[in-house]
């Protein structure tokens, strides 16, 4: 049918256009997609959207609970556990560490708390931070902020059963994020002894890079002449210059777009369910594809998997 993906190894490979920073110093993404597999050929292409700051209210708080041993899960602790949901609230953890660093191994002393993280990516940036003992880092399986949540529940209750009330978890977080997380450790319709306090604490800042609409411009037009080409769109920042540099904003007001007429080349996929609804409810834009799991393996599931369609 005119206008179906091409993914096989007959012709040129697929554009995988890859809307984030290359983490250092390798990145699953480049690894999985530039190697052929089961008749796929991909040519990944990273087009950074964001740009993070740190910032120093929040990482200040940080400081000062971590060199007062506030987080160790005693009676007297300010919080009970941490929670970290994207690689750069670690990262921000782990600027905090190296510059407390000295010859203590057992800094920063959370060898006693519970360490949550939503996936493979964040749990893999955590374990990379030297402490002996070791941190213990729970909920990797989980992959979403609703599933941590959930599993968080049980198992920080359990981890504090003794406690009837317990201590609160310090939620590392952007500027910008879902509060699905505390909504649900916090529901009142809980029980008492079940519900658990969280504190917000903003250690990064989010923007999108000035230099990503000329940069996204460049990588379209290298890429044209492709039978296709894949978008994978991992955050709502930065979406209304991705459609726009995509030709398909079709007001002024950017508030609806459009997939154009004609036979289609290029087909977009969303890390997950979040930017896949903002698309919906801020353009009117539905992605071709929201991945299962927000990883590697995820998006390549996704597309590989995508049913081919005829022009729309």
């Amino acid at each position: 049918m005119a206008g179906e993906p091409v993914l096989c190894l007959n012709g040129p490979k697929v554009p995988v256009l890859l809307l984030k920073t290359k983490s250092s110093p390798t990145d699953a993404y480049e690894d999985l997609f530039s190697t052929p597999h089961a008749g796929f050929r991909f040519e990944p292409t990273f087009v950074p959207v964001l740009q993070h700051c740190f910032e120093e209210e929040g990482l200040g708080s940080l400081r000062e609970l971590l060199r007062g041993g506030k987080i160790n899960g005693g009676k007297d602790s300010a919080y009970g556990g941490l929670i970290f949901t994207s690689q750069r609230a670690v990262e921000a953890f782990a600027k905090l560490v190296d510059e407390g660093r000295g010859t203590d191994e057992s800094w920063p002393h959370l060898q006693d708390v519970p360490i949550y993280s939503v996936g493979p990516a964040t749990t893999r940036a955590l374990r990379a931070i030297p402490q002996s003992p070791p941190l213990q880092i729970f909920g990797e399986h989980t992959g979403t902020g609703d599933a941590l949540a959930r599993y968080m529940l049980e198992h920080y209750g359990e981890w504090y059963r003794a406690r009837p009330t317990k201590p609160p978890l310090l939620f590392l977080v952007g500027e910008q994020r879902r509060d699905i997380i505390p909504k649900t450790l916090m529901d009142e319709t809980l029980p008492a002894d079940s519900r658990i306090e969280v504190t917000e604490t903003v250690v990064y800042g989010t923007g999108v890079m000035e230099s990503f609409p000329k940069d996204f411009e460049a990588i379209l037009s290298s890429t044209r002449d492709r039978p296709t080409r894949w978008v994978v769109v991992f955050s709502p920042t930065g979406c209304d210059s991705m459609l726009r540099g995509l030709g398909l904003l079709t007001d002024e007001k950017m508030t609806k777009a459009t997939k154009g007429p004609g036979p289609r080349t290029t087909y977009i996929v969303t890390i997950g369910p979040t930017t896949r609804d903002y698309l919906m409810t801020n353009f009117g834009f539905e992605p071709d594809i929201c991945a299962e799991k927000p990883s590697p393996d995820g998006v390549w599931e996704a597309i590989t998997n995508f049913k081919h369609r005829p022009a729309e």
